[in-house]
């Protein structure tokens, strides 16, 4: 495995916390194009049901960004979820979305 670029350990470090912090399945974090980061957990009430990485999207479009850089999902899952990937190609078709375990692995 490749060593990550400082800035996308960032995310991962913040989405394993999120997940820590909350003990939430899933824990994510995004970078918008303007270098700002967004973390979230797993959102799991009975009328609102949403992965960390929909949350972490949700996070950044409702601060106004307009774009992301890059996304990262920590999970012991072995896939991220389709819609969740659908939200991160909402908003920029290329970024890369990094998938680590809760030790904060990146899976290649």
């Amino acid at each position: 495995m490749a060593e990550l670029d400082p800035e996308d350990a960032k995310i991962v470090t913040l989405a394993r916390s999120s997940r820590a912090r909350t003990g939430a399945a899933e824990g994510a974090a995004v970078r918008d194009t303007d270098g700002r980061t967004y973390a979230a957990a797993t959102v799991a009430l009975p009328s609102l049901k949403l992965t960390a990485l929909q949350a972490a999207v949700a996070a950044a479009v409702s601060s106004g960004a307009e774009g992301l850089e890059a996304a990262a999902v920590v999970t012991e899952s072995g896939d991220i979820d389709p819609d969740s990937l659908a939200a991160v190609r909402d908003l920029n078709a290329e970024a890369p979305v990094f998938r680590a375990d809760p030790s904060g692995a990146v899976a290649q």
